[in-house]
């Protein structure tokens, strides 16, 4: 059959869809009829593709003229979106044909930025005088490529890259996992060719249809469409193309690989001309052989992407076309987004399951095929009814690819099931012995375990539906409970040579492969009090991966769980200190600051005192310093600061005595002691110079981190608005970027307050909002509460007061149910003065008076400077202003900032002050309270405190 060869209708151009000009024309050693669409050359029939011939036919029309590529693509491809480079591959296949170039000969010309033009002399004939050309009969009919799909989602670019590969190396394997798109790439690879080839130089030869080894040359054969007798097909075969230039395309050659190997072999070496497109899940390993992976399709990285991110990448986009041609109507919202995400990644990427994921939305649903997924029926969903058996289920494609396994792979594979997620060779020897390395390469040669090199090491992975179909093997083959005590051992005994140390993450993501299985191992081993002791000390050794990986709620769930029955098996052990203190630290994040963590921490501090264990303690004096600290109980924190580093100091290393520097300027500077505070900061950042950079995360705070808080905050209150301002953004923005999640919420919760304390509203709503997220994807409830209420003192700075009381009401409400009393005087100072704006003087009056008692009682001295001063401003804001109370609450304000060496906190009431005795007639007793603790200041930018300040003494001068 000669496609596009053969006249279609006469006088008709199909490319300008116009009648033709009746003439033939004739140019160098070339005739082109285009009413019949035939060129000659000396006679010869040309071997040309339909595009191509069309271009040539639409220039020789306008011969002379330019072209452009617009006209080109209205007038060969009317009709059919296609881009500027197809006209360009086409071209390129057009003169490869007329030889253009070659001996002298020019015929097409580009000219750049405006077309393309036909410059050679023409001679046209009228048609009628010609004798109707005789035209040579095909003696044989290919096997055509299976029509590809109605788009070509996320393959796009492989099939342009191997298309010039197979031009290129002439051999080239598509090589990847069941249902993966290998024919697919495949079908449209041929049909990119037919312009270089033209039809009936490619074949296409489908052995998925074929069982035996023997038959493979005559399927070849048949596919090539010619009549071949004799003893030996492969000789004869080689003969019939040894001087062609063909395409064959070898289509599943997994199941026969040993002969198609062999076949492969022999063509490429025997016929130069002839090129070889092969698919399969293994590489043929034939010399000449390029080898390309497909990969699977791009999944969406985020776990609650957006509408938009979703569908910017493949995977999204092919299950949405399938939904929509399903019946599916509506589009894809922000709201599912997050579902069809993990779907996609459920499906591992692979086009095939995702079709047929997709192909249920009509019916079910997003929410429900994802229910379905969930219930791990996806090896059973049916695909399209026209395509091969092996390929209707997923069930039934991996079928195929187990039935090709030998018995010990099958077992292997079986075994493999056990693993969640990421393994290594180690871990796979571990659960089904030995032979598991050779048989674990074979698997990965057969795409049915992919391989993820990292950094040094190789980890190996089962594509989801693989695992799905290989755990149904295992429970056939009935010694599932069997693997999974040795996948449990294996993984406690990993984590307990690993070793991790709390608060020391450098290498938690080289960890972090493990965590699917350490949770399944986990949620085996507490299944039955005979696994209970493996469960203990797995829970103990990898508490530390969990909090690294800031999966607090579950660190807190397995810790919990394992202390409720540790008992009997290792109380008063290490195992349980580990466990204490990973409990208090996963509940002080997630659940507040229950009694449960103070005991757990007592209990920890008493083991680690009973037996010596020095970094322990200091560990857990850390901890409560922050656990304190966060209650309120400053005072309480700073004992507890002072006794870690008296323990630092005689038994501790350097960096533990660095960290215990840090956490007593923390807490001094939440005492109220900013001077004591910088100076502590600072000697143990000079004595970090000494042993580089300490990078230690103590229950959930980095206290490098915490003490660069300290000191911005500090610096501010001491006269530095502008150096603290930008600490605090870069302590926010690099926060951000780093590994551990807890960072930016603590830098943001405690840096945006010196952003507000100098009135940038702008750099504070940016902050605020991304916090705000931030904390509610970690379901940290304290946390956010936090950010929550200084979106409402934002709120109260740019206006909205009303919004303002509604916000802080409802996050003073959980920081009291919490109770998160760090942040509490605060918010509600800004409550108070929010509610005396929308008129509410009583309340107002109340709140701040509750404010003050409470924070009096507990000793909160940092913020008491701040609430009187509030005070003072709802006493000036009344309806009947008591002028004497807010001078007497702004002159306390001032002395109590006096005493922390506070001059930040000095100025605002200062400001505040000096206004009131303007107004009152006392402009010289303004300017004496006023200009002494300007002066004070050693930076003059960074607080609009200063601005108004400067334009209060400069009035009264």
């Amino acid at each position: 059959m000669l496609n596009d060869v053969a006249p279609i209708l006469p006088n008709f151009n199909r490319a300008s869809g116009s009648r033709s000009s009746g003439a033939i024309v004739s140019f160098g050693s070339f005739r082109l009829d285009g009413a019949r669409r035939l060129l000659l050359r000396n006679g010869e029939l040309v071997r040309i593709g339909s595009r191509a011939l069309d271009l040539l036919i639409a220039l020789v029309e306008r011969a002379g003229d330019i072209v452009s590529r617009h006209e080109l693509l209205d007038l060969v491809w009317q009709g059919v979106v296609v881009d500027e480079a197809g006209v360009r591959v086409q071209m390129a296949a057009l003169r490869r044909a007329l030889e253009d170039g070659q001996d002298g000969a020019r015929y097409i010309v580009n000219v750049a930025g405006r077309g393309y033009s036909f410059v050679a002399p023409i001679v046209r004939e009228d048609i009628d005088s010609v004798p109707p050309t005789v035209l040579p009969q095909a003696s044989r009919s290919l096997s055509h490529a299976p029509p590809p799909p109605r788009s070509l989602i996320g393959r796009e670019t492989v099939i342009d890259s191997l298309s010039g590969l197979l031009l290129e190396r002439r051999f080239v394997s598509i090589v990847g996992s069941a249902g993966i798109g290998k024919t697919t790439v495949a079908a449209a690879i041929a049909l990119r060719m037919q312009s270089e080839f033209a039809d009936d130089n490619i074949a296409f030869v489908d052995l998925g249809a074929v069982s035996e080894t023997g038959v493979v040359p005559g399927a070849v054969i048949s596919a090539l469409g010619c009549k071949l007798e004799g003893t030996d097909l492969v000789e004869e075969l080689l003969s019939y193309v040894r001087d062609k230039r063909m395409l064959v395309v070898f289509d599943n050659c997994e199941h026969l690989i040993d002969a198609t190997a062999f076949l492969a072999g022999e063509l490429v070496r025997g016929a130069p001309g002839l090129h070889l497109l092969a698919t399969s899940r293994e590489s043929l390993r034939v010399e000449g052989e390029t080898v390309h992976l497909l990969s699977p399709l791009l999944v969406p990285d985020n776990e609650l992407p957006t509408a938009a991110e979703a569908l910017s990448t493949a995977a999204v986009q092919l299950f949405m076309d399938r939904a929509v041609a399903s019946g599916f109507e509506g589009g894809l919202t922000d709201i599912d987004a997050p579902m069809v995400a993990e779907i996609c990644r459920r499906t591992d990427g692979i086009a095939l399951a995702i079709e047929m994921a997709g192909s249920r939305a009509g019916a079910y649903g997003i929410r429900g095929v994802a229910d379905l997924l969930a219930s791990n029926v996806e090896l059973h969903l049916p695909g399209r009814r026209n395509v091969a058996p092996r390929h209707q289920t997923l069930e039934t494609m991996l079928d195929w690819s187990f039935n090709l396994l030998t018995e010990k792979e099958q077992i292997v594979l079986a075994h493999l099931s056990a693993f969640v997620g990421f393994f290594t060779m180690d871990a796979a020897r571990s659960i089904s012995g030995d032979h598991a390395r050779a048989a674990l390469g074979s698997l990965v040669d057969k795409s049915l375990v992919w391989v993820h090199p990292v950094d040094n090491a190789v980890f190996y992975r089962l594509p989801h539906t693989t695992r799905a179909y290989a755990a149904t093997k295992l429970r056939e083959i009935g010694n599932a409970e069997q693997i999974s005590r040795r996948h449990a051992r294996y993984f406690a005994d990993l984590f307990k040579a690993v070793a991790l140390k709390p608060g020391l993450y450098a290498n938690i993501e080289r960890h972090a492969l493990h965590i699917g299985n350490v949770r399944k191992a986990l949620e085996w081993s507490f299944s039955d009090k005979a696994s209970y002791a493996i469960g203990i000390e797995l829970a103990a050794d990898s508490s530390p991966l969990f909090i690294g990986l800031w999966l607090l709620a579950e660190c807190r769930h397995w810790s919990h769980l394992a202390l409720g029955i540790v008992q009997g098996h290792s109380r008063g052990s290490q195992q349980e200190v580990r466990l204490q203190e990973a409990l208090a630290i996963s509940s002080m994040h997630t659940q507040g600051n229950p009694q449960e963590v103070r005991d757990a921490i007592e209990r920890g501090l008493d083991l680690s005192q009973a037996d010596e264990s020095w970094v322990p303690q200091i560990r857990l004096l850390a901890g409560l310093s922050v656990f304190l600290s966060r209650l309120g109980d400053f005072d309480g924190g700073l004992d507890a600061a002072r006794r870690c580093m008296v323990l630092a100091k005689r038994n501790g290393s350097l960096a533990e005595k660095v960290i215990s520097e840090w956490m007593v300027g923390a807490a001094c500077h939440l005492a109220g002691d900013q001077a004591a505070a910088v100076e502590h900061c600072r000697r143990g950042f000079k004595l970090e110079a000494t042993v580089g950079r300490v990078d230690v995360n103590i229950f959930g705070y980095d206290h490098h981190l915490r003490a660069e808080i300290a000191l911005a905050r500090c610096l501010w209150l001491r006269g530095f608005p502008k150096t603290a301002n930008g600490m605090a953004l870069r302590l926010m923005n690099e926060a951000e970027r780093s590994s551990l999640p807890g960072n930016y919420s603590i830098a943001a919760v405690a840096s945006i307050p010196i952003l507000l304390w100098g009135g940038d509203t702008q750099n504070s709503r940016e902050h605020i909002e991304r916090v705000i997220a931030h904390t509610e994807k970690h379901s940290l409830r304290s946390t956010a509460a936090a950010a929550w209420a200084l979106k409402g003192e934002w709120l109260l700075m740019t206006g909205e007061a009303a919004a303002a009381v509604d916000v802080l009401r409802q996050a003073l409400h959980i920081l009291h149910l919490d109770p998160f009393r760090l942040v509490i005087p605060p918010a509600s100072r800004a409550l108070a003065a929010a509610l005396v704006h929308c008129g509410e003087y009583d309340e107002a009056r109340a709140s701040i008076a509750e404010a003050i008692s409470s924070a009096e009682k507990m000793g909160q001295r940092l913020w008491v400077p701040s609430l009187y001063r509030t005070q003072a401003e709802i006493a000036l804001k009344a309806p009947c202003p008591d002028i004497d109370a807010a001078e007497t609450a702004l002159r306390k304000s001032i002395k109590l900032a006096t005493a922390q060496a506070a001059i930040g906190w000095q100025l605002k009431a200062a400001v505040s002050l000096a206004r009131l005795l303007i107004d009152s007639g006392r402009s010289v007793e303004a300017f004496g309270i006023l200009r002494p603790i300007f002066e004070e200041f050693s930076e003059r930018t960074g607080t609009r405190d200063l601005m108004n300040a400067e334009r209060i003494l400069a009035s009264l001068k």
